[in-house]
């Protein structure tokens, strides 16, 4: 057979291989036989070769076993093929059978080992390489094992290895250095990752390396020295950029998150899912529709939308901007979904407290054979706990460990909190809270709290305070949730007292504020606001509103109003709110078909909800707030929440 012709057949198998097409390879195996009396060596081991990444090493024995005479070549391919199929046992015969030994046949054998988890016999494969001479040694037995450490955890396993490449001078192998910096960043301290990186020399700082380095910074919190990193790399591809991405959104900067999505396309690099799924989960956590949006027409051009990533991140995008009706048509048009995208879609309504749609959907889920996690049972308990289904919301509580194995944390027990306190059972949070296995977090006392104030209730209510103190001494909550129970029982003295302990410690009360989005550009409001450019109409449309209000029957409900004021003055204080500002600032410059959206950093008061919906009926516009406990959608006079929130 001619040189040519050979690798002729050689050229085809790598396409099959390319392909995944074991057929097309069993059919040029059978071309081969029958045309071929004696296959040349070269032409026989791409034949083992193509079986063994095919996973099927027993062809691959067949080829071999058919060779007048195997080369070292064919004694590797076919120990890689062993490798490569997780049959371990017959790789270690076949290793042990071998008339002479290399590097290659090291590395597969310990390869074969690490891929499979196999710590023990691959440490003792490579302390057999040792004795066997150091020659064999390379880059690829040492990345080999530092990620065989890193995926079991193993850093002491790294360390040692990390040794072996300082005594054997494989430290400036920038192959071997990036795995020293990825192992470290994944197990090891931080400053293990750092040390490997500055051993690696400048000039051979690759993509791969950065890329290792700045996540791990990100993961440890560090942004600011993960961006030194990413300014320092020489060239950047989509993953290094993404990892800065995530890295932003992942810590709280999702504003920076979506500029550097900006700058990586300025620089011509396109995005994959990820990243794309990235962008738009940060815009999810700043509830930025309009952005979303534009990275939701950005999938559909690209075609990116039929990756599960970006279809999840943009349902969970609309499900905290409030739009339930896209997160349900974006999940009926996916052809595959996972848990994470019922998990999304449940969360969409639990936070609009529409428990109905939000159990039949859990329910769905389960029904499928798909497995909850904490955050599908978060999404639960809430919308339990925002329609006031105690009983229901018990029933999934004691579930989670009963039939899914799930240990509830503290955000399953807050919710518990809520779904009790809420509902008026004060006490029964309380006997809830003595029963739990550790002490509520700050959001579980500053909750109970907070219902302790909805229902007059001092007595839990300074218990509450005195341990949310306790458990943070500057967090302001506590006073101002206490001192408000105290107003509303008009003990004007006691809050006086609050208050000054709050101004001794230097502490200071958020400001209540609400905001709306126009034009990309974000207008915020506090209560008696004057600073807008535009206070006088709005001002305007407040007085004129509120004219219309009165004449239908609205009543100002001043118990909201915890200043120790005369009523007359607490009514104009409820008429300016920061919600209230807001609202008419879209009803004069939103557009008529688009839904008014406020958000507001406080849990609306009483009146402000019972006005909004007043101006819904009026205006017969669309009102989404979202207040710092769920949306409400106002609509013909009516709340989504049904007065309970």
């Amino acid at each position: 057979m001619s040189g040519s012709s050979s690798n002729q057949y050689s050229y085809f198998l790598k396409l099959c291989c390319e392909t995944r097409n074991q057929t097309q390879v069993k059919k040029l195996h059978c071309h081969i036989l029958k045309t071929l009396s004696n296959p040349e060596p070269f032409l026989s081991n791409n034949l083992i070769n193509a079986y063994g990444n095919l996973r099927n090493p027993l062809y691959a024995r067949n080829v071999f076993d058919k060779m007048a005479q195997p080369n070292p070549f064919s004694w590797n391919t076919l120990l890689s093929a062993y490798s490569k199929s997780g049959d371990l046992s017959t790789m270690q015969d076949i290793f042990n059978l071998m008339p002479s030994r290399d590097g290659v046949s090291w590395n597969s054998l310990i390869s074969g080992y690490a891929v499979h988890g196999s710590v023990t016999e691959a440490v003792g494969t490579y302390s057999m390489m040792l004795r066997d001479g150091s020659v064999n040694l390379n880059r690829i037995t040492f990345s080999t094992l530092l990620m065989l450490s890193s995926s079991k955890g193993q850093v002491n396993l790294g360390r040692a290895i990390h040794g072996h490449i300082q005594k054997f001078g494989f430290k400036a192998c920038v192959f071997v250095g990036s795995s020293l910096v990825d192992m470290y960043s994944k197990i090891g301290p931080v400053h293990e990752a750092v040390k490997a990186f500055n051993e690696i020399p400048q000039r051979n700082v690759n993509v791969f390396v950065g890329s290792a380095l700045l996540d791990m910074y990100c993961k440890c919190r560090n942004v600011q020295y993960a961006e030194a990193v990413f300014r320092r790399m020489r060239h950047r591809n989509v993953v290094s950029w993404t990892a800065m991405l995530v890295g932003y959104g992942q810590n709280g900067f999702s504003e920076e998150a979506i500029k550097i999505f900006s700058d990586m396309q300025k620089n011509a690099i396109e995005p994959d899912d990820f990243t794309l799924g990235s962008v738009i989960s940060s815009c999810a956590n700043l509830a930025s529709l309009e952005e979303g949006a534009q990275f939701h027409a950005q999938a559909l051009m690209s075609g990116l939308i039929s990756f599960i990533t970006v279809s999840n991140a943009l349902i969970t995008l609309y499900g905290k901007c409030g739009s339930v009706e896209y997160c349900n048509q974006l999940f009926d048009e996916m052809v595959f979904r996972d848990e994470v995208s019922w998990t999304a879609l449940i969360s969409g309504y639990a936070q609009f407290g529409n428990a109905d749609k939000t159990i039949t959907l859990f329910e769905k889920m389960l029904a499928q054979g798909l497995r909850p996690d904490s955050v599908t049972f978060i999404g639960v308990l809430s919308a339990c706990s925002r329609a006031g289904l105690v009983e229901r919301g018990y029933r999934y509580f004691e579930s989670m460990s009963r039939d899914h194995g799930i240990l509830p944390i503290h955000d399953h027990y807050t919710c518990m909190i809520d779904l009790l306190s809420r509902a008026g059972r004060i006490k029964e949070a309380q006997d809830f809270i003595h029963k739990m296995p550790f002490p509520p977090d700050a959001v579980g006392w500053a909750t109970l709290l907070s219902s302790c104030r909805v229902h007059s209730n001092l007595e839990v209510g300074k218990w509450a305070a005195e341990s949310l103190l306790d458990l943070e001494p500057t967090n302001p909550a506590g006073y101002i949730l206490l001192s408000s129970i105290y107003a509303a029982k008009g003990k004007w003295n006691t809050v006086a007292q609050l208050r000054r302990g709050m101004r001794e410690k230097g502490l200071r009360k958020d400001p209540g504020c609400s905001w709306i989005k126009f034009k990309n550009k974000l207008y915020i409001f506090s209560a008696d606001d004057f600073s807008s450019p535009f206070y006088d109409q709005i001002y305007a449309e407040l007085e004129k509103l509120n004219e219309k209000m009165i004449q239908m029957g609205y009543v100002p409900d001043a118990s909201s109003v915890l200043h120790d004021v005369e009523e007359l003055e607490k009514i104009k204080m409820l008429g300016h709110h920061s919600e209230r500002l807001a609202i008419a600032f879209g009803l004069i410059f939103i557009p008529r078909h688009c839904p008014i959206r406020v958000v507001k950093n406080l849990r609306v008061c009483r009146d402000c909800h019972n006005a909004t919906k007043y101006i819904s009926k009026i205006t017969q516009r669309e009102i989404l707030v979202r207040d710092a406990v769920r949306f409400h959608l106002f609509k013909d006079g009516a709340c989504s929440c049904g007065d309970f929130w």
